[in-house]
């Protein structure tokens, strides 16, 4: 079935964290594929409520303001200005861009809060909790980093790990630390209300999996699944915090609610403070109908790390509570890379927005352009300024750009800027007609499938017929001889003109601003994407104007020496060790039996990019490790390397294999990791000490 048999839309994009700017795998993340859809659907005369807005209450920003000595207030005031500041100069078209500050979210968040309490859908539990002794303060899950117990990267969160993607609770960690004072947090008792993830699994299964399995693109459906196979489990939704939103209940005083409990809630308050400025029902757009044909279609444009909170979390909240709508689609994207590198806000490694925008004025559209033919959208994709520069010299300025100069330059040096049929059209003219009015159905068909590379491609594809189509008939030499003949060349190619400015608008929309300038047309909608009379005859086009400047090598190189310098920043900063961590006995040394091993066979372990499968001889025995070292390590380039593994370290089990040890690596500031190995062989199975 179509999208566009949909008649109301409720388009979400993720709220991104209010402790930082906006940088470019944001972009491609979730902003820009939500917004080509809403253009699109806005073009076919849809109904939708586009919305967004600041996550003011992560752990992260608490972290950072602590850092910097300021309040959390002070934090979000800077960064929500600029990150607003820059979607909007972006071009990005919310119709709201909220703050989960504002007191219709608290409110909101709260009644879902007490909704669910007096459905008894919690269940409240007493649990040890880390506890900051110095800071006299419960730890948040971001408070807390340690060893990740499944690849063992050391800089792991209390909640996640980001090197494996493996979501964990603060008490899986090995040798926990607290962020805010660098010591060993202690265990302490405390009461939280816990959602019963595991009493919604069945209706999950029914809805997601069975529902959903053919709707779903392939990285979404298969992080769903496994998570689902793992089997969920009840999740607290109340934190020990002094920032963010009260649990409105007497006995949780200095509670605030989870952040992924009222962070999607900020959709729903958005669109409240969005229908109250404009006199609209915002419930129309949330909420259950009493004909389900008019519900609105809900849809979450996210990136690949939030995908279990939109597909799993949220939609259980939405199904406990039983007035809302739940999701159609959550069409996530994966992580856009960086010329060679992950994209990294603590490294500085990374384009931001706002300094693309200061940097290359009026060229939002380029942006646009190469983000949207590069979209990660089932798989990490990468950025690099030489095909930044590629795309935009050898697309948009060569095929899109030259094109249209081409038929804008003809048309006012021959007749003016009048548009005129002339001479009947050719066999040639009506196979061109009739090819272009294919694209609009192909560009329709591939947005409607959240496939928005190939749509552009399309798009791209349109403007290339109309260059084939100019260079075999030649206007330019057929003029002598033929003026009425050149009268319908430069006709048809007005259309295809007029065509590319229609269809341009869900992609470049300043691009198809100029267009329709250029042609002296008034903005069309989708229903004449295809049509061969958009121009009319004897219609006077406006003035020709460059659409697009080339990329010069020097900005090239600015950019990349920009990159360069915050590497060799980073280098300088980390050029000091770490300091000592804190004292351990002699005796608890000695528990370590640390051994030398060869490895014998190695193996990726299947749907995971991080994890190798190793067989290795450690001189007592033949052992399955587990480790987290593919991204550095091709397995047929390790067999026969001689590593230091840790032979009584408890087994795990880890994507249903059983992990007998753990590997030594040695990693450096950017997060390489290299083996801790004997300079010459040695005998497997000798200590180290």
């Amino acid at each position: 079935m179509s999208i566009l048999s949909k008649n109301r839309f409720t388009i979400t994009s993720a709220l991104p964290y209010a402790n930082g700017p906006l940088h470019i795998g944001h972009l491609a993340g979730a902003y820009i594929p939500a917004d080509i859809f809403v253009r699109f659907l806005r073009l076919n005369k849809k109904e939708v409520v586009f919305v967004c807005g600041s996550d003011e209450h992560g752990a992260a920003i608490t972290i950072k303001a602590k850092k910097e000595g300021v309040t959390p207030r002070e934090i979000i005031d800077k960064y929500n200005k600029q990150i607003k500041e820059s979607f909007e100069e972006f071009g990005i078209d919310f119709d709201i861009y909220h703050r989960t500050s504002e007191q219709v979210h608290h409110e909101l968040s709260q009644e879902f809060f007490l909704n669910l309490y007096e459905k008894g859908e919690f269940i409240e539990k007493f649990s040890e909790q880390y506890y900051d002794e110095e800071f006299h303060q419960f730890l948040a899950d971001r408070y807390i980093v340690g060893t990740c117990p499944h690849c063992h990267n050391e800089g792991a969160y209390g909640d996640q790990c980001e090197k494996c993607g493996t979501s964990l609770n603060p008490t899986d960690l090995i040798n926990p630390k607290s962020t805010l004072s660098g010591k060993t947090p202690i265990l302490k008792e405390t009461k939280h209300w816990y959602l019963p993830l595991d009493k919604y699994q069945p209706w999950l299964e029914k809805w997601l999996i069975e529902g959903k399995r053919h709707e779903l693109k392939s990285n979404v459906f298969g992080q769903c699944q496994s998570w689902l196979k793992s089997g969920l489990q009840p999740r607290s939704m109340t934190r020990d915090l002094d920032w963010g939103v009260d649990v409105p209940l007497e006995e949780a005083k200095g509670k605030k609610l989870y952040v992924w409990l009222d962070a999607p809630i900020g959709y729903i308050s958005a669109t409240k403070q969005w229908a109250l400025d404009n006199g609209k029902d915002w419930e129309t757009y949330w909420k259950k109908q009493a004909n389900p044909a008019d519900e609105s279609t809900l849809i979450h444009f996210i990136g690949k790390d939030n995908i279990v909170f939109h597909c799993i979390i949220f939609p259980a909240i939405l199904h406990a509570h039983g007035e809302y709508i739940l999701p159609e689609n959550v069409p996530a994207n994966e992580f856009l890379n960086l010329e060679g590198d992950k994209l990294s806000t603590s490294r500085n490694h990374a384009v931001w927005l706002h300094d693309y925008l200061a940097e290359f004025p009026g060229k939002q559209d380029e942006l646009r352009y190469v983000l949207s033919s590069i979209l990660p959208e089932t798989s990490d994709s990468e950025f690099t300024w030489k095909d930044f520069q590629s795309r935009v010299n050898n697309e948009l300025v060569a095929i899109l750009g030259n094109f249209v100069n081409r038929v804008m330059v003809l048309s006012h040096k021959y007749f003016a800027g009048k548009v005129s049929i002339g001479s009947a059209l050719t066999e040639q003219d009506h196979s061109v007609l009739a090819e272009l009015a294919n694209f609009p159905k192909d560009i329709e068909q591939s947005i409607g499938q959240y496939r928005f590379r190939e749509a552009l491609s399309h798009f791209m594809n349109a403007a290339r017929l109309g260059n084939k189509y100019l260079a075999d008939e030649e206007p330019w030499k057929v003029y002598k001889d033929d003026q009425e003949r050149v009268k319908t060349v430069l006709y048809v190619a007005t259309q295809i003109v007029a065509n590319l400015a229609v269809l341009a608008q869900p992609f470049l929309p300043r691009t198809a601003n100029k267009l329709f300038a250029m042609l002296n047309l008034a903005e069309q909608d989708w229903n004449q994407a295809g049509a061969t009379t958009i121009v009319a005859e004897g219609h006077d086009l406006g003035e020709a104007v460059l659409l697009f400047e080339k990329i010069t090598d020097e900005q090239v190189a600015s950019q990349l020496q920009k990159l360069a310098n915050a590497k060799a920043q980073n280098a300088a900063n980390s050029a000091q060790a770490e300091p000592a961590k804190g004292n351990i006995s002699y005796d608890d040394f000695m528990k370590m039996d640390i051994r030398i091993g060869t490895i014998l066979e190695a193996e990726k372990v299947a749907k995971t990019k991080k994890l190798l499968k190793l067989k290795i001889d450690t001189g007592i025995d033949q052992r399955t490790v587990v480790s987290g070292i593919a991204e550095y390590f091709a397995a047929e380039d390790i067999i026969g390397k001689q590593v230091s593994i840790l032979v009584n370290l408890e087994p795990r089990e880890i994507k249903g294999i059983t992990s007998q040890g753990m590997i030594l690596m040695a990693e450096d500031a950017d997060g390489r990791l290299d083996f801790v190995n004997p300079t010459t062989a040695i005998k497997p199975g000798s200590s180290v000490r």
